[in-house]
């Protein structure tokens, strides 16, 4: 299982950055490798929700099958978006399987917010296997979703 996890702080209210990355269509405006989302049920929102993310990684392409496991909103008992952790859990189902979360925490007094990506991807044989989950997790997909959580940052920050 290839085990994959990036950050980066961004100077932003976790609702903020939970508005950016809730609507999960829109995912492809900072993930440079994902380059369509369809949805496979009507739900667009929340646990449940299924879809296929077609994405490119330099010369290789698949389609990505995920569903939603998680669902919490960077909300506490008060409505007040900013106090709270949120985080968007998701099973990989297709070609590649595991599990990831995009996690939402807030920084100082909820002013800015820590974003953090983790991936437990295991690989198909005919991507390597382990040891593709070894070189494509650590040397190719951190690099890449680095890059992801900078275009995030910018994203959100312009907003």
């Amino acid at each position: 299982m290839s085990d994959v996890t990036v950050s980066i702080d961004i100077d932003a209210t976790p609702e903020t950055v939970w508005n950016v990355i809730e609507p999960i269509e829109d995912h492809i405006e900072w993930m440079a490798d994902a380059v369509a989302i369809r949805f496979q049920t009507d739900q667009t929102r929340g646990v449940g929700t299924a879809f296929l993310c077609d994405t490119k990684i330099g010369p290789i392409r698949l389609t990505d099958e995920m569903e939603i496991t998680q669902w919490q909103p960077a909300v506490d008992a008060t409505g007040d978006r900013s106090a709270t952790d949120g985080a968007m859990g998701v099973k990989h189902t297709g070609m590649v399987t595991g599990s990831g979360v995009l996690h939402v925490e807030p920084l100082d007094s909820g002013q800015r917010t820590r974003f953090t990506w983790i991936e437990d991807l295991d690989f198909p044989w005919f991507f390597g296997g382990r040891l593709g989950e070894i070189v494509g997790g650590k040397l190719v997909l951190g690099p890449i979703w680095r890059r992801n959580l900078k275009r995030l940052k910018k994203l959100v920050e312009s907003s």
